[in-house]
């Protein structure tokens, strides 16, 4: 079974109540105008906390139903344990998703592969699995769960979310060169954390050649169980996100690329490392400060030459280990001694 391309995936992060299940699916209808795209919202919620929204279970399946029955949209839920596979797909849910907690774990991939397995036996019906990278990046263990997937006869569709609002870019680089046939989704909602930041976002899947998007829109964010700061309105869709959409559904996503894609790949990753260089160099100049202060209230002068000392001896030695990566020594103390600059500055 073949999946159409651009692929758009949209709802709420969980479906709370019926009518709001109902709600947020006619309204981003009337958004989305001659756009196609795949209802979701998730029954069931593997949180990180137990105190956290959990989701409400089958009754949520009930009001996918009435989604899918009466404006006719495909729906998709949320799965992360056998019996879930069985219910979803009772309930007649189009696609279903493995999330990032689920995914960090082989065995539970293995065991909703199975489930999936023993259920098209006997109907066939089903279109599609999802499979989000896991929580923590690791391109080995997320191409590991497409393997376990593909092993059902099922299309599966992989789909990049980033980890810690951080955009996680590499892995998902070292996934795509790994398995360029599977189509991957970007989910710029859990990438960044913050509905403002979609948008942005979003012109990554044209760069980088992705085969669409899975985002979380809410008929009213503010009130939402989970993931409230992250989820757009329907309103937002059709005035910020339809152009980009538009685009996309014009643009031949399968057409061959000019090479320019894998350069946008490395761009991005460097871009990442960029932005993590100087968080770290900001979190290093902010404990300087704490340090500065520890000083000065013990009579300490700023500049003490045996622990300088001490940090060119490492550096030396580390360069020694990454003397293969493109970094000499010369550099590294140039880099090191205007940090130490900097860090003298602010303890005075």
């Amino acid at each position: 079974m073949s999946i159409n391309k651009p692929i758009y995936i949209l709802g709420p992060c969980a479906a709370e109540s019926r009518e709001q299940v109902l709600l947020t699916a006619s309204q981003l209808k009337d958004a989305c105008g001659e756009i196609p795209f795949i209802y979701r919202a998730g029954a069931w919620k593997p949180r990180t906390s137990p105190h956290t929204f959990q989701g409400v279970g089958e009754e949520g399946l009930v009001w996918l139903q009435e989604v899918k029955q009466r404006l006719g949209l495909p729906v998709a839920t949320e799965v992360a344990t056998p019996e879930h596979v069985t219910k979803a797909l009772e309930a007649g849910m189009d696609y279903l998703w493995i999330g990032a907690r689920s995914s960090a774990n082989p065995l539970a991939v293995q065991a909703i592969a199975d489930a999936i397995v023993d259920w098209e036996l006997v109907n066939g019906n089903f279109k599609g699995i999802l499979i989000k990278n896991p929580v923590n990046a690791d391109a080995g263990l997320w191409i590991g769960n497409i393997e376990r997937l593909e092993k059902t006869g099922v299309p599966v569709i992989a789909v990049h979310r980033g980890c810690n609002h951080q955009p996680c870019w590499a892995m998902a680089h070292q996934v795509r060169l790994a398995r360029p046939d599977i189509p991957m989704l970007l989910d710029p909602s859990h990438m960044s954390g913050e509905a403002v930041k979609v948008p942005e976002l979003m012109k990554k899947i044209e760069e980088l050649g992705l085969d669409g998007t899975m985002v979380e829109v809410h008929c009213d964010p503010k009130s939402a169980l989970s993931d409230n700061a992250q989820q757009l309105t329907p309103n937002q869709v059709g005035h910020t996100l339809n152009p980009i959409l538009s685009r996309l559904c014009l643009v031949s996503l399968n057409s061959p690329s000019d090479g320019s894609e894998e350069l946008n790949w490395l761009r991005a990753e460097i871009d990442e490392l960029d932005e993590r260089l100087w968080d770290t160099i900001a979190a290093r100049m902010e404990v300087s400060e704490r340090i500065g202060k520890w000083k000065k209230a013990h009579g300490v002068a700023p500049l003490q030459p045996e622990r300088y000392q001490q940090i060119v001896e490492k550096l030396k030695i580390k360069n020694e280990e990454v003397k293969n990566k493109s970094l000499s020594t010369d550099f590294m103390l140039h880099i090191w001694e205007l940090i130490h600059k900097e860090s003298l500055r602010k303890q005075e």
